[in-house]
């Protein structure tokens, strides 16, 4: 997160808002478009949890096929990145500090 973190942060999110991700369900910080998009990563990312058919209706309430797409490719990518760090023991290098 250590680089997402500080990119984000570059980007013009607020440092609050990026506190507030892991209870993005239950933040005034976040929209229903945001909380699709994060339950929809979640899913992707948590061993112990599917893509169901309602968090893909939720999903495509807010966005289009193209960008459900691209999300998904986001998202794998990210993944595979921290997987990567994380079998090489990358530390965090303070890009968020």
């Amino acid at each position: 997160m250590d680089i997402r973190r500080a990119v984000g942060v570059k980007m013009g999110i607020a440092p609050e808002k990026l506190a507030d991700l892991p209870t993005y369900g239950e933040s005034a910080r976040y929209t229903e478009r945001e909380r699709a998009a994060l339950a929809f990563c979640e899913r992707i990312t948590r061993d112990d949890l599917e893509v169901t058919e309602e968090c893909l209706t939720r999903l495509r309430e807010h966005f289009t096929e193209p960008e459900i797409v691209e999300l998904t490719f986001t998202i794998g990518f990210q993944t595979f990145a921290s997987k990567f760090s994380k079998a090489w023991r990358v530390a965090p290098q303070g890009f968020s500090a």
